[in-house]
């Protein structure tokens, strides 16, 4: 639904107070979300391939067969359609880094040796609760967003989702990874669910919150990630109506009228004020959830050729 031009700006600034209150109260990481647990016993396994390269690890086919459990039966476009499992395994199974187990139970491998278009990838199990998690990171240059990560859990089936609904140790992982495989920590963010859905997994975090809990400064530039994040996840909200969510859909991204009238009016009502920067976040954030709100019609384009 376009956004009318004529918006009261009254009625804009009463919604961003509604807005801020909601979101300080959002609530905790819910283990809930996450269905089917794998019982312990049988991942007991996993431990004894601790230290062993992530591509030793993805050949053993016990793992292999555990890891259907957490990543979801879904085709994805990596290049060209192949199940996800396979496209995780590609960028894994030449890996030198070592597997690891942190605090005796997460258990994480990693690989950066994707044969194209820098593929990268992360897989995460908790060996207490029995979840597991992932990532897959690449450039496509089939006119999507670029670059983007995939993040994934078979075991969720949720409509919308946020880096803060999701285990607070995998989320620390998951920003560990991402830096040591020089991936940008502002950067297009899906998240593929148990249902083979591919959602927008939002930039809830806050890049001006330090880890001791302390505000960054003013000059740190991390209003403008925030900023810069928010932008990018209301052009990735866009792009995955366009295809529908489908896991392995392919589009040229395109700024429909809708959305260039929606811009124009988010500029105005943030112009002038005391907090633009804040304005503009907070609206971006609304309105990326009033997007992924739609109900979702028609079918995904499919496109010969691409990659």
């Amino acid at each position: 639904m376009p956004y009318p031009s004529c918006l009261s700006r009254r009625l804009l600034l009463a919604f961003l107070c509604s807005f801020t209150a909601a979101s300080a109260q959002a609530p905790p990481y819910d283990p809930a979300i996450f269905l089917k647990p794998v019982p312990t016993a049988e991942m007991d396994f996993v431990k004894q391939l601790a230290g062993k390269s992530s591509g030793d690890v993805i050949k053993d086919k016990q793992f292999r067969k555990l890891m259907k459990n957490f990543v979801p039966d879904c085709m994805f476009h990596y290049g060209r359609d192949m199940p996800l499992q396979d496209a995780l395994e590609m960028a894994l199974e030449r890996s030198p880094l070592p597997s690891g187990i942190r605090d005796g139970r997460y258990f994480m491998i990693a690989g950066e040796k994707g044969p194209y278009l820098a593929g990268r990838a992360f897989l995460w199990i908790d060996l207490q609760t029995g979840i597991g998690a992932g990532a897959f990171f690449f450039h496509p240059t089939n006119g999507e967003p670029t670059p983007t990560v995939a993040v994934f859990a078979r075991q969720v089936r949720e409509k919308a989702i946020g880096l803060s609904d999701l285990p607070p140790a995998f989320a620390d992982d998951l920003i560990q990874w991402t830096a040591a495989a020089r991936i940008p920590p502002v950067t297009t963010r899906y998240f593929l669910t148990g249902n083979n859905k591919r959602i927008l997994l939002e930039h809830d975090e806050d890049f001006c919150l330090a880890e001791d809990g302390s505000h960054l400064p003013a000059d740190s530039g991390c209003e403008q990630r925030n900023a810069d994040a928010a932008d990018i996840d209301v052009n990735t909200a866009y792009y995955l109506e366009q295809i529908h969510y489908a896991t392995n859909g392919t589009a040229w991204m395109v700024v429909g009228a809708n959305q260039s009238a929606w811009m124009q009016v988010r500029d105005n009502a943030c112009r002038v004020g005391p907090d633009l920067l804040g304005c503009r976040i907070r609206v971006s954030h609304e309105h990326v959830r009033v997007i992924s709100q739609r109900p979702i019609g028609g079918h995904p384009p499919v496109h010969a050729g691409r990659r």
